[in-house]
C-alpha cells in the first residue's frame, strides 16, 4: 500500500462530511428541548398573541380623542373603569372616555391606542387630562405581531436556544421533533496507553484522547460512547469496531492512522459492510494522518494518536461532522465562530498545505492581539494556553506581524 492517497484538501474534506446525512429523529418534551436541533419546519398554531393588548402602563383610548393634545392644551376624558390581567373586559369604550390599563391588559372593545400614564394626570375619580396626542395602535401590541397562525416560527436544522424554547411556549408546544443525538463511539489504540487511574510505566502514556475527545462531542450536543483502550493487534481491534458500529452512529479512533507495520485502523475499516474510503490524509498540519471512511451510512474516522494533533482534527473537522450528523446547519466556512485580531509576530508556512497554528489572545486598548504560541505539535500544554487557532492557507508562506487575521476559537456550538 502507498504511504497516503492523494492527500484531500480541507475544502474537499469538508465537502465530503457535508454528504453525511443526520442520524434519526425522536420528539422530546420542551423542557428537553434545549440545545437540541429541529427536525422540521415548525408552524405556529394560532396568532400570538391573539389579542390585542398593551405595552405600557396607562390608559387605553381612541386615539382620534387625543389629537391635538398638547401639556398647555390637554385632551380631557372620561374614566370608564380598569382592565383587569387575565380577564376580557366588558367595558366598551365609548367617544370621549378612558379606561386604565396594565402592561399586557386586553384592550377594550373601541379603544385603538394607549396614552401612557406619564402624560395622563387624574383631575378627579372620573377625568383623565392627557397631554400627548398618540396615534392609531400606538402602545401596543397586535394579533399576530410575535407569530401568525400558519407561519414557520423555527426552521427545520435549528439548534434551539432558551428564546426559541420560549416561544414554542407561547404557543403551547409541550413536545418538539428534533434529531436524535448522534452515539460517537471513541476507542484509544496502541501498547502504550494506559488509563488515566495507571501511573505510566517507562514508554506508557495516559489516555488522554477518550476526554479530550468526549468533551468536544458533549459540547457539539453529542453522546460520547467510551470503548476504552485496545492494543495494537488486529483481531482484538476489528471485534471492538464490529460490536459498537451496530450500535453508535460514528466511530472515533485515535491512534493507528498513520503509516506503520502496527497501525491497523485502515485495515480494520476496511473489513467492515459496505466500507468506503473517503479520505486517507489531509494536507494540514496538524493532522496529516487522517482516514474518514464510512460503513454504510455510518462515518468511521482513524484520527492521529497524538492528544493535540487529535483535539485539532477534532477542532477543525470533526465539529462539522459532530453538526452535520445532529441535523444542525454549519456554519458557511464550516468553522467556528471567528474573532478578529491583529497578529503580534510572523508566522512561518512551507506552503502546500494549510498550517493550523495555535494562538493566545490579548486585549490591548481596542484591539485584539494574537500571540502564536510555538512548540512540538504534540504538546497538549501549548492548546492549554490556546483560545485558538489561525489558519494559514497552503498557497501562503506564512502570515506576519500587524496582519488582520481570523482566530477560530475552539469549540463553540
Amino acid at each position: 500500500m502507498e504511504a497516503f492517497f492523494k492527500l484531500k484538501t480541507p475544502d474537499e474534506v469538508f465537502h465530503i462530511i457535508d454528504g453525511f446525512a443526520p442520524v434519526g429523529e425522536e420528539t422530546v418534551s420542551l423542557e428537553d428541548a434545549f440545545g437540541r436541533v429541529l427536525s422540521v419546519d415548525l408552524t405556529a398554531p394560532e396568532d400570538l398573541p391573539d389579542f390585542f393588548k398593551s405595552t405600557m402602563d396607562g390608559y387605553a383610548v381612541k386615539s382620534r380623542n387625543t389629537f391635538g393634545a398638547t401639556e398647555s392644551l390637554p385632551a380631557l376624558l372620561e374614566i370608564a373603569g380598569e382592565v383587569s390581567m387575565g380577564v376580557a373586559g366588558n367595558i366598551v369604550l365609548k367617544s370621549g372616555q378612558a379606561i386604565k390599563i396594565p402592561t399586557g391588559g386586553m384592550l377594550p372593545e373601541g379603544a385603538d391606542g394607549v396614552a401612557m400614564i406619564e402624560y395622563c394626570t387624574l383631575l378627579d375619580e372620573k377625568t383623565l387630562e392627557v397631554s400627548r396626542a398618540i396615534s392609531p395602535l400606538e402602545n401596543t401590541i397586535q394579533p399576530g405581531d410575535d407569530f401568525k397562525k400558519g407561519a414557520v416560527i423555527l426552521p427545520r436544522r435549528k439548534r434551539l436556544r432558551p428564546q426559541d424554547l420560549g416561544a414554542m411556549a407561547g404557543l403551547g408546544f409541550s413536545e418538539v421533533p428534533v434529531f436524535r443525538k448522534p452515539r460517537i463511539a471513541i476507542l484509544s489504540t496502541g501498547d502504550e496507553m494506559v488509563p488515566i487511574s495507571r501511573r505510566p510505566g517507562v514508554g506508557q502514556v495516559r489516555d488522554i484522547n477518550r476526554y479530550t475527545l468526549g468533551a468536544l462531542c458533549r459540547n457539539m450536543g453529542a453522546v460520547p460512547v467510551y470503548m476504552g483502550i485496545c492494543s495494537d493487534h488486529f483481531q482484538p481491534l476489528r471485534e471492538m469496531v464490529e460490536k459498537v458500529l451496530s450500535s453508535a452512529d460514528a466511530v472515533w479512533i485515535s491512534g493507528g492512522s498513520s503509516v506503520g507495520t502496527r497501525d491497523f485502523t485502515l485495515k480494520v475499516f476496511e473489513t467492515l459492510p459496505d466500507f468506503e474510503l473517503l479520505v486517507h490524509g489531509i494536507s494540514i498540519s496538524p493532522g496529516k494522518p487522517t482516514i474518514i471512511g464510512r460503513s454504510g451510512v455510518k462515518p468511521v474516522i482513524g484520527l492521529p494518536g497524538h492528544p493535540a494533533s487529535a483535539l485539532v482534527v477534532a477542532e477543525v473537522f470533526m465539529t462539522s461532522m459532530l453538526r452535520t450528523l445532529s441535523g444542525a446547519v454549519a456554519y458557511g466556512n464550516g468553522l467556528h465562530t471567528i474573532k478578529k485580531a491583529i497578529l503580534k509576530r510572523n508566522i512561518p508556512s512551507s506552503g502546500g498545505r494549510e498550517d493550523y497554528v495555535r494562538v493566545r489572545l490579548e486585549k490591548d486598548g481596542e484591539h485584539v492581539h494574537a500571540i502564536p504560541i510555538f512548540g512540538k505539535s504534540g504538546l497538549i500544554s501549548t492548546l492549554v494556553e490556546a483560545d485558538g487557532l489561525v489558519r494559514i492557507d497552503m498557497n501562503t508562506e506564512g502570515l506576519y506581524e500587524g496582519d488582520k487575521i481570523d482566530v477560530m476559537l475552539f469549540s463553540h456550538n
